[in-house]
């Protein structure tokens, strides 16, 4: 997989992840530039985020594996009214990104989103902080902003 973009963002992660001995591969990834999630090696099930149990058949036979890089905007959310952690960045867009591998996820839009994109295709990029990375993605027509 292509290294995502990266979008420089200003200060600490508002609110930084857990990362556990199982997600560590998940934020290791994405320090690098990838998206990565877990396939089931019995039943195939691609899912985000990454789980030890697979959501379908239960197994614990699961591989890491990189995720698409894009996919299509299915909807997205203005938040006008955020929590503490967020306040600042209020108001912002979250989106639900249905990925060109199945994956369908959630995460913070970047640059102009409007009811319209809807439909259209959307990059996945790295969110670069001060203290680390978090994912988001932009409409592909779109300038980042945040």
């Amino acid at each position: 997989m292509s290294t995502l973009p990266e979008l420089r963002m200003t200060g600490a992660r508002p609110f930084p992840p857990r990362v556990s001995a199982f997600t560590r591969p998940f934020w290791d990834a994405l320090e690098t530039g990838t998206m990565r999630s877990t396939r089931c090696e019995d039943c195939s099930l691609l899912g985000f985020p990454p789980r030890n149990l697979c959501r379908a058949c239960w197994s614990r036979r699961l591989a890491w594996t990189d995720l698409a890089a894009g996919g299509v905007l299915y909807s997205f959310t203005r938040v006008h009214v955020a929590p503490a952690a967020f306040r600042a960045d209020a108001p912002y867009a979250i989106g639900l990104l249905d990925l060109d591998d199945g994956v369908r996820l959630m995460c913070r839009m970047v640059g102009a989103v409007e009811p319209a994109d809807i439909g259209a295709r959307a990059q996945l990029l790295v969110l670069r902080y001060d203290d680390g990375a978090l994912f988001g993605a932009r409409m592909t027509h779109s300038s980042p902003t945040t």
